[in-house]
């Protein structure tokens, strides 16, 4: 539920940000940072009240180097505003979680997304952050103005704020590695018999060594919602979009390759998308997976949640979680990210209704048992916030929890940052 703060505050600067965190600090008052609000985990609930600091009006894209590949940013930039600042410089920053979200706001989540199979998640794309911390002091998690692509001086402090999720300071600057764009571009859609043979496939893809960028997976209930829902033409069979990036050479041998492995597995793959318009519009169609499920059942309401498994263990956990979602009677398209393991259950449901609301919960507490089980983790991208610190007990067990414990106390002693989320 809804948990709104005793205050908002919009400042502009660092200065500003760091004397209100020392009067905040002062008075024993919550602070809870916000970015745009895309996190799906509770994380900006002022579930204690206090201020909420609005960091959106701190949008400055600074220090911006084609040598270096590497970018300044404010909390207010979001990733779209980024690569079309972007534009004309052959760069990009590819960490796309979907939403139009706050890049450092991204970082604080430990935020992913479909290119993360080839250009990994927010913490490798990193190299440091400016954080002020409870008490308004200034931090540079890797010393002021460095940006090195590598570093072994000292604890990582830039990783440790990164998945914070707010609880140990404000990140008012991130610096981040940007990457060349790909020369070519090619996008395809496989549909399969069933759900463990479109899996099954992104394991041989992977384990094949095909260099590919994006490797999403639909079941056939969301293949059929956002068919309609994006009015795109797609048989409603278990389905795998897939993206491959390199040289205009190497692009024709890598789609031979996927072709034979998709075929091996059952799987019948359509033409190939080169150009950008064709390209954006699959894109487009997976991006508004979200709104094409909650058609499914007007006048409910969504909740997604994630986990990450190894990826040997991924066909059994996804057929499993499948089985579940038809034996509880919930209504539960599935996505995923599955090049690195990483799926979501979007669940619509009528939250007026306790028994429906009940079996949701109990379900997506064995989900993230079983990825648990399976040596994987909670969630993979989403974060804790309110919604998973029973299973981050789990995750982590007590002295990991401990540890967790003594590093907040370090740094907030008087858990006056973003107080009852992830501990």
């Amino acid at each position: 539920r809804c948990a709104p703060p005793d205050a908002v505050v919009w400042p502009q600067a660092v200065e500003q940000v760091q004397e209100l965190a020392a009067l905040c600090h002062r008075s024993r008052v919550p602070m809870v940072p916000f970015g745009t609000g895309t996190g799906l985990e509770g994380g900006v609930n002022a579930v204690q009240g206090g201020v909420c600091f609005d960091l959106s009006r701190m949008d400055a894209i600074t220090e911006l180097s084609l040598e270096d590949f590497s970018v300044m940013v404010e909390p207010g930039v979001t990733r779209k505003a980024l690569n079309n600042h972007l534009r004309g410089t052959g760069l990009w920053f590819p960490v796309d979680p979907g939403a139009d979200a706050s890049l450092c706001g991204m970082a604080a989540t430990g935020a992913s997304g479909t290119n993360a199979v080839r250009y990994g998640t927010m913490r490798p794309n990193v190299l440091n952050l400016r954080v002020v911390l409870p008490d308004g002091r200034l931090l540079h998690t890797a010393g002021p103005g460095r940006q090195p692509r590598k570093r072994a001086a000292g604890y990582d402090l830039t990783s440790l704020f990164v998945g914070s999720e707010g609880t140990l300071g404000f990140l008012t600057r991130a610096t981040l590695r940007l990457h060349p764009l790909p020369e070519a571009v090619a996008v395809t859609t496989a549909t399969f018999p069933s759900v463990r043979a479109a899996v099954a496939c992104t394991v041989q893809v992977l384990q094949a060594a095909v260099p590919v960028a994006r490797i999403e997976f639909l079941d056939e209930v969301m293949v059929d919602a956002c068919s309609r829902f994006s009015k795109v033409e797609l048989r409603a069979a278990a389905t795998l979009l897939l993206e491959l990036h390199g040289s205009r050479h190497g692009l024709l041998e890598q789609q031979q390759q996927t072709e034979e492995i998709v075929q091996l597995n059952g799987g019948c793959s359509l033409s190939w998308a080169m150009e950008p318009e064709e390209r954006e519009r699959l894109w487009a169609m997976r991006h508004h997976a979200w709104y094409a499920a909650l058609a499914l059942r007007p006048g409910c309401q969504g909740y997604s949640t994630d986990v990450c498994v190894p990826i040997s263990r991924l066909p059994d956990v996804v057929v499993e979680t499948k089985q579940d979602l038809q034996d509880s009677g919930i209504t539960g398209p599935m996505v995923g990210h599955v090049g690195d393991g990483n799926f979501h259950c979007i669940i619509v449901f009528n939250t007026q209704d306790p028994a429906e609301a009940q079996r949701v919960h109990a379900f997506t507490e064995r989900l993230g048992r079983r990825a648990l089980a399976a040596g994987g983790t909670c969630t993979g991208e989403h974060g804790v916030g309110l919604g998973k610190q029973a299973l981050l007990r789990e995750e982590l067990g007590q002295e990991g929890l401990d540890t967790l414990r003594s590093i907040k106390t370090a740094l907030d002693p008087h858990n006056l940052m973003n107080p009852g989320k992830v501990l």
